[in-house]
């Protein structure tokens, strides 16, 4: 809970940050408000009994180990004096109070603190989750009191660099920088609350809202009668964050009445107020609850606020959890099929695509620093090697540009997605040697490509084949006519068959004679017929020399055009 109506009077100081807002940062969780978070999102009874809040915990923490956050997972620890009369109400929605203790006369301020009911349901929810964390490689902080009040000592000491919490009394234990929602998935996003925005923007410092707490009440004390959020925040900031906690503790709640009876600017002095806002006026004190409370006893609430019971940053137990825990890949198979019932290859597939995209992130870091100190170290000279081998094909995932690469020293996985921007700023050597590989693919599958040539060669090129195809036409008439020319005339008169024996000649087939004396009716002589046959091959030599020659430039003319 926290300090009541807080959240809606730092409404203003919202601001909506996209979920790689929290790349490379140190956080703190506050794990009991993450738990709660979960186990209230999906009330079903199958939500306890099949580990849903779990599963939820799981595929948070594993973006966060994607983005390379450093975790550390706080838990409360005893239960303050101080918050016993809270958790008195709270027994009856199932409290982690121990039932015999809650009882007991011991249940007083006396007491310095009261420790948790370890077997109830949600002690048992605690202790899942710190062991699928340590499987992870995320140390657990268990506090001493508060868990918030833990997580706000470490990031004013800038041991982190911002909390995970839904109590809004972090901030009066000096936190600066809470992160109360954060949404998985495509558009996924944060809610932060930074104080130097509430400073600047609402005038309230820590002892502000300190004071605010005292007035409209929280998990220390109830609400003072009377006190609404407006007159609370009026009060405060008319006092002012240096004197307001002096003023409380020596004059208690007197300051509240003097306040509130000056004059509103642009107001009637006798302007009918709120009873909500109307302040007990014959009174030394105010009732909170049903319970009358002294002034002095806000002093105790302010203490507990400015003096939480915890882990100092230079303790052994802070120094413990800020040192390098491996990650268990075997332990957490056993723990994710001992809770949903995964697979082996289940788990890995889920996991190890995150781990792998956290040590890319890594060795970008490493590049980065190294590239500002001014050292230049060539990529095959880097002392830690690049986690990816290399890049398989380029895609795009919901609308996002990605690669698929595959990975070296990675046990267990060889091939998975990851967003260009990271493969960009870790191993841009990477991107060029894949855009060559695939510059190379393509020439040796490429077809040679004619470069055609202008309409002016074209026509050349024409005109001269003509001319050719013309010289060879005249050629080849020219041929014929001396061959009729030369061909003597045939007499009626028959002629005897002579053959000269003493000069050889190619021999005549008896057939093509017979065939022409059919033809003719007449006696041939042989060598008539040799001549004609003679005349005939050339002709049809050169018949067929200018069908290839046509056929020749058809294709030329086809190509060229």
């Amino acid at each position: 809970m926290g300090v009541k109506n807080l959240w809606d009077i730092l409404e203003s100081c919202k601001k909506t940050l996209p979920l790689h807002h929290l790349q490379n940062k140190r956080l703190c969780v506050d794990l009991s408000c993450w738990l709660i978070q979960l186990r209230n999102a999906n009330r079903s009874p199958a939500c306890v009994v099949k580990k849903l809040y779990l599963r939820g915990l799981f595929h948070r923490l594993r973006a966060l180990i994607a983005l390379n956050c450093s975790l550390v997972l706080v838990t409360d620890g005893s239960i303050p004096s101080i918050k016993l009369s809270t958790y008195r109400r709270r027994l009856g929605s199932g409290s982690e109070l121990n039932p015999e203790e809650a009882n007991s006369q011991t249940m007083t301020q006396a007491v310095p603190s009261l420790r948790r009911n370890m077997g109830s349901e949600f002690s048992c929810m605690i202790k899942e989750a710190k062991v699928l964390g340590k499987a992870l490689g995320i140390p657990c902080l268990d506090g001493i009191e508060e868990a918030e009040a833990q997580c706000a000592l470490l990031n004013s000491a800038s041991f982190c660099d911002g909390c995970f919490t839904s109590d809004s009394d972090i901030f009066l234990f000096g936190a600066r920088t809470v992160y109360r929602d954060i949404i998985l998935g495509e558009g996924g996003y944060v809610i932060c609350y930074e104080m130097v925005d509430v400073e600047r923007k609402l005038g309230f410092g820590r002892n502000s809202l300190i004071s605010l707490a005292v007035l409209l009440g929280g998990d220390y004390s109830n609400r003072v009668y009377g006190f609404g959020p407006e007159t609370a925040c009026r009060i405060v900031k008319s006092i002012g964050d240096d004197a307001i906690l002096q003023q409380i503790m020596s004059e208690g709640l007197t300051i509240a009445r003097k306040n509130n009876g000056k004059k509103k600017p642009g107001k009637l002095a006798n302007t009918d107020v709120n009873k909500e806002n109307e302040i007990c006026p014959k009174q030394n004190f105010c009732e909170t609850g049903n319970k009358p409370v002294s002034d002095g006893q806000f002093l105790e609430v302010i203490n507990a606020y400015l003096k939480p019971k915890c882990h100092s940053p230079d303790s052994e137990a802070v120094q413990r959890v800020y040192t390098e825990h491996p990650f268990l890949r075997l332990e957490l198979q056993r723990i994710c099929e001992q809770f949903f019932g995964w697979s082996p290859e289940k788990t890995d597939q889920y996991i190890l695509p995150k781990i792998a995209e956290r040590d890319l992130r890594r060795f970008a870091n490493l590049r980065s620093r190294s590239s500002v100190l001014g050292v230049r170290i060539p990529f095959s000279e880097i002392p830690v090697p690049c986690p990816v081998s290399a890049i398989v094909k380029q895609r795009k995932v919901q609308g996002r540009e990605c690669y698929e690469v595959s990975w070296q020293h990675v046990d267990g996985l060889d091939i998975s997605t990851i967003p260009a921007d990271l493969i960009e700023s870790a191993c841009p050597e990477k991107i060029t040697e894949f855009i060559e590989k695939k510059d190379e693919a393509k020439k040796q599958t490429r077809k040679p490509r004619t470069r055609k040539p202008n309409k002016n060669a074209v026509a050349e090129v024409d005109l001269q084949l003509k001319g050719l195809l013309l010289s060879i036409e005249s050629q080849s008439n020219a041929l014929t006519d001396i061959t009729n020319r030369s061909k003597p005339t045939i007499v009626d008169t028959v002629k005897p068959i002579v053959i000269d024996l003493s000069s050889p000649s190619p021999p005549l087939h008896a057939c093509k004679v017979a065939k022409c004396q059919k033809t003719t009716g007449q006696n041939v002589d042989v060598i008539e017929v040799y001549e004609s046959e003679r005349e005939s091959e050339v002709s049809s030599e050169h018949a067929r020399k200018a069908r290839e020659l046509r056929l020749f430039i058809d294709s030329i003319r086809h190509d060229l055009r």
